[in-house]
């Protein structure tokens, strides 16, 4: 029961470890209207280990485009832009082999950079 939220559940004080996997589920619900959640899995991994301690990160372990119909690029800052840019390239190169040329083609052009 890993996690971490913007408030406190007493429960979940589990610390991460690496080979865990947790979920990035960020989201904006517009009350009596609509909302909307992206979600990926991600693996914690042990990265550099140094006088300060163990350091870890996150790596995406699921690999499916986010609809860039739904996202503005004006409201994205240049950062935010390269690590979708990044990701969707993964997506492809992952995914895109085990596609037929049509479906293919149509994963090119949903994770083209924007």
């Amino acid at each position: 029961p890993i996690g971490f939220r913007w408030t406190f559940r007493k429960n979940e004080m589990v610390p991460f470890e690496a080979g865990m996997i947790i979920t990035n589920e960020p989201g904006i619900y517009i009350a009596g209207s609509h909302g909307i959640r992206l979600e990926n899995e991600l693996l914690i991994r042990n990265t550099v280990a140094n006088e300060y301690g163990q350091f870890m990160e996150f790596e995406a372990i699921t690999y499916v485009p986010f609809d860039k119909d739904a996202i503005n690029p004006d409201m994205l800052t240049a950062e935010d832009k390269a690590e979708l840019n990044s990701y969707h390239k993964k997506v492809f190169e992952l995914i895109g082999p085990h596609l037929t040329d049509e479906e293919r083609e149509w994963l090119r052009e949903y994770t083209a950079a924007i």
